[in-house]
């Protein structure tokens, strides 16, 4: 079957010679030099301005028609937005790339190296910052206004450092030279308050008024950073918050000697947004999360309702033009917030006021993990925020009146129920006893929630509770991550899909044409030996593109079951050691995965895996049939080069405990086949492409669930019964990977330590282990042959098209925001740079 070479579209108004003037303007006037002279970075530097200067149109010319047409307004509010590359990315929905490319070729400079000068913006880490950009990419695109909120961290979470196999955080300087695609915004600053006490004065009629007195407080400046929609000239804003102190240096202090007070108030602002989750598991440390929290909540609400309030005259109405999406629990005291404000500084009535809030408030869960669910210790809750707390304090008091009056008597209902119970403020309890909306991120996340963990709060308000199934962006991570890949679906099914990602099923029609398996499978080709390419510049590793190149690339959580994966690794090297003339296909296992610094076992798994990859890597009597490769410091840039080059997508969650995944989307947009358990949105993705497209194995949901709540599971018995397991597990504690021996003992432990009084094997390992590499064994006869594992993959692409955040996004549009579309005008959508 002949498919019809067309290529991605590309705006017809660039003007390269304008572009190319530019960028040489750039150079000699921020740096005085020429484009010969100048380095990499500032080339990339000169590039990004000219770049910002074509978006800042479309941006005022986007605005402009907000202030004109009055749409209503979301504002996502998040801890973290895992942006990526913003300069490809810009381009692409610019529908400039191509231009860009020929122009910077005549000017002698290659794209991709100007590129690569771009650090990721380390504004976040996991699934849950990665979804919220791809959520703006999708508003964006969509036409619909939007904000996302966040913090500006000056170092992220961390830069994670490989050395001698163990995890070293670094501070991920992103900003030591500027980020040209931002702008400062220092007319919007808000000050934040901290601390002090709650005075109440009453008025002539009666009625209290409160003040915070006694605070310490900073200044919030937002950055703004462009969000370009694709092909359609709307430009929205990711508006990160910076902090800074009210009163930068008291000289007087430093005069008389006091050195630390002269500086307080700078640390105060600097502490605030210096990393992305501070290790929590000490007193400081969860102070310090409470105060990020409440500053960019704080700084957004108020810069949410001034903004309201320059273009209408009754606040009552704010809940019609304004809506907070509450991404995971970080954000929930925006709803106490919102309150303060309504009725401190606008004198709302509490009736008035939560009439507002209640319609304004919608909330996200993103996790079955009960530990996720947030909750805040009174005394330091009410320590910091003291005014918040009062509000929280009265939403749960009138929440409890409301339980007893459904469940008269029931005390157990009231336990669970609680916003504050037990010295604790639940913040999730407070997103749905606030939110009008509760959405999970996949069926069966949501119907988990429902039936186990919120269980109570849905037989108490079901209209409340619904599904959004998390999706991906493809611009990203197809069009921009794979130009190969993006070509050819281009070539046989048109560009439609850029856009409508559904219409991408047309490529179903190729899987069994022969033609078409040669050319995917080479282009599979060339993106393994582009990242092979990049493991041996920065691993040192020489892997074999023809292997089949299995991927585990995550955050690193017991419950994602890394340890399953490497514990199988070693397994099959036993069997080659074993039998050194076994059938055996070539395999590349490529792990990329941070751990939370304080999580020792997550920590300790990833010195296991490099210490399993030294010991295969350079054992030549396997011939390099095994291959284990940890990239570090895994990221959006160098994910969108592992997604393209990957064949088998791990997706080995215990079932019931991953929310979604997203990861899984973007590895079968790129035409891997998924090895996953029923979990998360793999379920969904089952049914898309069918089960004899994937691999999966172990518990259901359902049976873990069940395990859990009546046991009935000894891992003891497995280890007992099973030569193999034991064998494995043995090897953790009798030096075949550590000279030490009680390095890996921990993990040992995690496994089968009946002494412990939490459950030995949490997660199912063991248990799901046989079924595991049963599943592997599947994988390795399907891979041998290669037109039927063609076809397996481009099914994979074929019907990929559920999982774009654009369908997503239409969905909360038009099921929980219900947000009003905008269309520039033509000239503004194609305007000349």
């Amino acid at each position: 079957m002949a498919a019809k070479k067309t290529t991605v579209p590309t705006s017809s108004t660039f003007d390269k010679e304008l572009f190319k003037r530019s960028v040489l303007y750039n150079v000699r006037t921020l740096y005085r030099k020429t484009m010969e002279e100048a380095t990499p970075q500032q080339i990339f530097q000169a590039v990004a301005y000219a770049v910002k200067d074509q978006i800042v149109e479309n941006w005022m010319e986007t605005q402009k028609q907000y202030e004109k047409k009055d749409p209503k307004t979301v504002y996502y509010l998040s801890m973290e937005f895992l942006m990526g590359r913003a300069l490809g990315n810009d381009l692409i929905n610019m529908q400039g790339y191509q231009q860009v490319k020929e122009a910077l070729e005549e000017l002698g400079v290659d794209i991709n190296m100007v590129e690569d000068q771009e650090p990721d913006a380390a504004l976040g880490n996991g699934g849950l910052g990665r979804l919220a950009a791809c959520f703006l990419d999708s508003l964006a695109t969509l036409g619909y206004s939007a904000y996302g909120c966040g913090i500006r961290y000056r170092y992220g979470m961390f830069k994670q450092k490989i050395v001698d196999g163990y995890q070293v955080e670094v501070p991920d300087n992103w900003l030591v030279d500027g980020n040209p695609l931002e702008l400062r915004r220092p007319e919007y600053a808000k000050e934040v308050k901290f601390g002090g006490y709650v005075s109440v004065h009453q008025d002539e009629t009666g009625r209290s008024h409160f003040r915070q007195e006694g605070y310490q407080s900073v200044t919030a400046i937002p950055y703004d950073m462009p969000i370009v929609g694709y092909g359609n000239g709307i430009v929205n804003t990711l508006r990160i918050w910076d902090a800074q102190p009210v009163e930068c240096f008291q000289l007087d202090s430093f005069d008389k000697g006091d050195y630390h007070k002269a500086v307080e108030q700078e640390n105060l602002a600097r502490n605030i947004v210096e990393v992305l989750y501070p290790n929590d598991n000490h007193y400081a440390g969860k102070e310090l999360r409470l105060k990020q929290q409440y500053f960019f909540i704080s700084a957004s609400v108020q810069e949410a309702v001034a903004k309201y309030m320059r273009n209408h005259s009754d606040i009552r109405n704010f809940h019609e033009k304004v809506t907070f999406q509450l991404n995971d629990t970080h954000p929930t005291v925006a709803v106490a917030e919102l309150m303060r404000i309504l009725m401190d500084e606008y004198f709302l009535t509490w009736d008035e006021a939560w009439a507002v809030t209640t319609k304004t408030c919608a909330y996200t869960n993103h996790t079955i993990m009960s530990e996720a669910l947030e909750k805040w210790p009174i005394e330091l809750f009410s320590r910091l925020l003291p005014r918040i707390y009062q509000i929280v304090e009265e939403i749960n008091r009138r929440f409890v009146l409301e339980i007893e009056a459904k469940y008269p008597g029931n005390q157990e209902k009231v336990r669970k129920m609680a916003i504050i119970y037990d010295g604790q403020v639940k913040m999730a309890h407070l997103a749905i006893a606030a939110g009008y909306s509760v959405n999970g991120v996949a069926r069966l996340h949501t119907e988990i929630l429902k039936n186990q963990e919120l269980k109570d709060f849905y037989e108490m308000m079901p209209e409340k509770f619904n599904n959004k199934t998390n999706g991906i962006t493809q611009r990203r991570f197809l069009l921009h991550g794979d130009p190969l890949l993006a070509e050819w679906v281009t070539a046989h099914v048109g560009a439609d899909w850029i856009t409508d990602l559904p219409k991408i099923k047309k490529l179903a029609v190729y899987a069994d044409d022969a033609k078409a398996q040669h050319e995917f499978m080479n282009i599979k080709y060339q993106n393994k030996v582009r990242l092979a390419e990049y493991i041996r510049e920065h691993n040192g590793i020489e892997v074999d593109p023809r292997s089949i190149f299995d991927v585990q690339v995550k955050r690193l959580h017991e419950y994602k079951r890394q340890l399953l994966n490497i514990l199988h690794i070693m397994y099959l090297y036993n069997e080659l050691k074993e039998n050194p003339e076994m059938e055996f296909y070539p395999r590349t296992f490529i792990f990329g995965a941070k751990a939370a610094a304080g999580y020792k076992n997550a920590k300790l798994t990833i010195k296991l895996i490099n210490s399993v990859a030294d010991v295969i890597n350079n054992d030549d009597s396997i011939h390099g049939k095994i291959k284990v490769v940890f990239i570090e410091n895994y990221r959006v840039s160098n994910a969108e080069w592992i997604f393209a080059a990957a064949d088998v997508s791990e997706q080995i969650s215990t079932a019931s405990k991953e929310a979604s995944g997203t990861g899984n989307m973007k590895f079968m947009l790129n035409g891997a086949v998924t090895l996953g358990t029923m979990d998360g949105a793999n379920v969904e993705i089952v049914e898309e492409v069918g089960k004899e497209n994937a691999f999966i194995f172990g518990l259901s949901s359902d049976e873990v669930i069940n395990y859990e709540n009546n046991g009935g599971y000894d891992p003891m018995e497995i280890f007992n019964s099973d030569a193999d397991i034991r064998k494995v597990l043995m090897q953790l504690i009798n030096g075949t990977y550590s000279q030490d021996t009680e390095l890996f003992r921990d993990l040992y432990n995690s496994l089968l330590n009946t002494l412990s009084t939490s459950r030995a094997d949490t997660y199912f390992i063991l248990k799901d282990f046989k079924s595991y590499a049963e599943a592997q064994k599947r994988v390795e006869e399907a891979y041998k042959d290669e037109k039927g594992w063609a076809k397996k993959a481009i099914l994979n692409i074929a019907h990929s098209g559920k999982f774009t955040s654009d369908r997503t996004i239409q969905q909360y549009v038009d099921e929980i925001w219900h947000l009003d579309k905008v269309r520039l005008p033509k000239k503004s959508a194609a305007k000349k740079q």
